[in-house]
């Protein structure tokens, strides 16, 4: 089961309780306090797991606390710290207060501390000086944290995918990569996101992520609704993608599926772009012509347009604002222009870390 987001109860060890102790040997006069501190609370730390892909080990399991400090004993004996708790997410996790909505941990990697543990109390001991000789108090160790968390999943990607339902975006991700997603003839046939790494030659890849389909009235609610829009804000770049036999135009496909997107985040559409013109085989020469043309772009280089900036001649320039990086027309099930996409994707990617 898919499961990007879930609250959890976390807390870490309270500290343990300082000794009251006395000294009382034989043949010892001058016994003394020798009440000892107590342990330290157990922290809770957060850690990335790379076998892990989705939440939902949390499914059922809504608490998580580290252990508490051992109280002091006599002979100044300190109590045992508690054991540390680690809890172990998929890499691209943000852990939220669940109550204030301040994010606190954005875990792509290694290890974090979330939350310390309570300061051990000290024993009697401690508080002998000249004027006290006999202290008979000692301090109560410090209370852990508590906290309600949210965690959230955004998938790390180098392209999203984005568009609306059954319009090959799952072909398209299991043609070029190693991914393979649930393909059938049938709107919301992926209800999870998919990754899948692309290889371009014999050293260089990226990954993709395919969104499940975004239909018009997305935002609020209708369909998928807006749920897994989260996994596309990690992305360097998005790719709509546009389906020439669609009972809208692709023109109206972008202008819909650009205003769901506004609607979840208005960086979202400050992000780069291109666009693929998905199905192309089943239409003729001059019907698809036309489609470009009608698409904004004119079309160029072979039915291909590519923005300056991806053009070899002046690799590094800017890109003009909503202007897309590239609109190339493909087949994925007859492999049109599918290696082209592959090395225009690629080319965007360094542009856009440049």
């Amino acid at each position: 089961m898919f499961v990007d987001c879930v609250d959890i109860f976390a807390s870490s060890g309270n500290g343990g309780m300082g000794a009251v102790s006395f000294r009382r040997e034989k043949f010892v006069i001058q016994g003394g306090p020798d009440g000892g501190d107590g342990g330290r609370g157990g922290n809770v730390y957060i850690e990335v797991d790379h076998n892990a892909d989705t939440l939902s080990r949390f499914r059922g399991a809504k608490h998580y606390k580290a252990e508490n400090g051992r109280p002091g004993e006599g002979k100044n004996r300190s109590g045992r710290g508690g054991n540390d708790l680690v809890i172990k997410v998929p890499a691209g996790t943000q852990i939220y207060n669940e109550e204030t909505g301040e994010m606190l941990l954005d875990v792509k990697e290694g290890k974090h501390l979330l939350l310390e543990g309570g300061k051990g109390g000290m024993g009697n001991a401690r508080f002998k000086n000249s004027i006290n000789q006999r202290p008979t108090y000692a301090q109560k160790g410090i209370a852990g944290v508590k906290m309600h968390l949210r965690l959230e999943l955004k998938l790390i990607a180098d392209v999203g995918l984005v568009g609306f339902p059954n319009v090959g975006k799952s072909t398209l991700i299991a043609t070029i990569s190693n991914a393979k997603p649930e393909i059938a003839n049938y709107e919301f046939t992926t209800l999870v996101p998919n990754l899948g790494v692309v290889d371009v030659g014999d050293f260089d890849s990226f990954v993709v992520a395919d969104i499940p389909g975004i239909i018009d009235g997305a935002s609020s609610g209708k369909g998928l609704g807006i749920e897994f829009l989260r996994h596309i804000e990690r992305t360097g770049i998005l790719l709509f993608v546009l389906d020439v036999s669609y009972r809208y135009s692709p023109m109206e496909q972008y202008q819909k599926l650009c205003k769901e997107l506004e609607s979840f985040s208005d960086s979202l559409l400050e992000r780069p772009f291109g666009v693929v013109l998905t199905k192309i085989e089943l239409l003729e020469e001059e019907e698809l012509e036309k489609l470009i043309q009608a698409f904004g772009w004119l079309p160029c280089d072979e039915r291909c347009y590519i923005a300056e900036c991806l053009k070899e001649s002046n690799s590094w320039t800017e890109r003009k604002s909503g202007e897309p990086l590239f609109v190339l027309p493909i087949s994925s099930v007859c492999a049109i222009n599918i290696d082209r996409l592959k090395v225009l994707i690629h080319q965007a990617l360094r542009w856009q870390k440049s």
